[in-house]
């Protein structure tokens, strides 16, 4: 199911630095880890989505690129942002 402007919203106000902050680091990996989660569970029920699945891995590995910047410019926020959303065991 695809992302409300609510929840969208919601992301954004959680993980933005300061009020006009929309696309910083930490917010576009938690608005992709929320789609990457969506689509997971949409190719649960859809396993022949092929197409889907070629779009999940370029998410993940956006992200992947996401946060090994954030590991270098900010490993706080890194190790905050980590923990939070469940990522990195």
């Amino acid at each position: 199911m695809a992302l409300t402007t609510e929840q969208r919203e919601a992301l954004i106000a959680k993980y933005q630095m300061h009020p006009n902050d929309r696309g910083s680091t930490a917010v576009q990996i938690a608005l992709l880890t929320r789609r990457i989660g969506d689509l997971t569970e949409h190719l649960r029920q859809h396993p022949k989505d092929h197409h889907s699945r070629q779009g999940l891995l370029k998410w993940v590995g956006r992200r992947r690129r996401l946060l090994r910047y954030l590991n270098r410019t900010n490993p706080e926020l890194y190790r905050q942002i980590t923990a939070d959303l469940g990522l990195r065991g």
